[in-house]
């Protein structure tokens, strides 16, 4: 290994244009820690974010963007015993995925599931760990109940789609073209609802009664809407604002007399036990589903490491159905 690395930085906050290449030291590993020699990274909504200034990394993170890889592990820490040298792995990052070499807590990495290449792998941690968290921890969905997933055709979208319909779930979703509907349905979405044509609160109500769990990643107006959309006892899980975080005139009416739950999450800041939990979940439930060919990372577009803005200006244009991928 050499003792330096390439990595995409952050100039200064602002568009795409922000992302360069950089030469800096390769990190060394702590106690706890693996290394990872990385072949592929996740691009993510939150790196957009990191990179206009709107989301810093925690306090000891790397600020490199990047919350997620696949590639072989060629350094451990002290302490850490279930990993070893050589072995391949995705992995949740709190940072400095965009680069040839990244640590990470060894609890925060996973097996690659056999099949998958270190494209399709390195399309599992963050939207992994958040669908998990967010729809089965904190929304308690349930099989046989009805899960709304807003923004179906997204990294999120088309993760909360298989997962739900694979552990016994009815899925709705909305999506904003012909094409994405149908891409949501090819991936096992009951009912997708193209939000330019059709008023999703109205199809639901029709045909199921009422979403059980939503996962919304808008927010603003659609908070309301949602309210309208959820069955008595419904959960509503907030993971981002793409409308925005505020809402007017809010009447919280609704909330009390169909006994309905609002929560949400943000994954990069919890403790690292909090991950692991999710991590080991996620091996025990999923990771078998996923090695049986049941869940599928939905991967769009993959880009080299020196064109990550580029990537960065395909997720934030819309049109990408699944993951965007950078190869290092």
């Amino acid at each position: 290994m050499t003792a330096s690395m390439t990595c995409i930085e952050i100039s200064t906050p602002g568009g795409p244009e922000v992302l360069v290449e950089a030469i800096r030291a390769r990190p060394e590993v702590a106690p706890g820690e693996v290394l990872i020699q990385v072949a592929a990274a996740g691009v993510n909504r939150p790196d957009c974010l990191q990179r206009t200034g709107k989301y810093p990394p925690p306090p000891g993170a790397s600020d490199i963007p990047g919350l997620e890889v696949a590639g072989t592990i060629v350094g451990v820490g002290e302490g850490v015993t279930e990993w070893r040298v050589g072995e391949p792995v995705c992995a949740l990052l709190s940072g400095g995925g965009y680069a040839e070499f990244a640590t990470t807590p060894a609890e925060m990495c996973l097996p690659i599931p056999p099949g998958l290449d270190m494209i399709q792998a390195a399309a599992l941690p963050e939207t992994f760990f958040t669908v998990w968290h967010n729809v089965f921890e904190r929304g308690d969905l349930k099989p046989g109940e009805t899960l709304l997933v807003h923004g179906g055709s997204s990294g999120i979208g088309t993760t909360a789609i298989q997962m739900a319909r694979a552990l016994g779930s009815t899925v709705f979703t909305t999506a904003g073209s012909a094409a994405k509907c149908q891409a949501c349905l090819d991936i096992g979405a009951n009912r997708a609802i193209n939000y330019r044509e059709e008023d999703y609160v109205e199809v639901i109500r029709a045909e199921s009664g009422g979403a059980d769990v939503v996962l919304d990643m808008v927010g603003g107006d659609y908070l309301a809407r949602d309210i309208k959309a959820m069955a008595p006892d419904g959960r509503h899980v907030s993971i981002a604002f793409l409308k925005g975080s505020k809402v007017a005139d809010f009447d919280f009416m609704p909330l009390m007399l169909k006994r309905l739950t609002l929560t949400g999450s943000t994954l990069r800041s919890q403790p690292v036990e909090n991950k692991a939990r999710i991590a080991k979940a996620l091996r025990a439930c999923i990771w078998p589903l996923i090695e049986d060919g049941g869940i599928t990372p939905v991967i769009h577009a993959t880009f080299p490491l020196r064109e990550a803005a580029a990537a960065h200006a395909m997720i934030e244009g819309g049109e990408h159905i699944g993951k965007i991928i950078l190869t290092v």
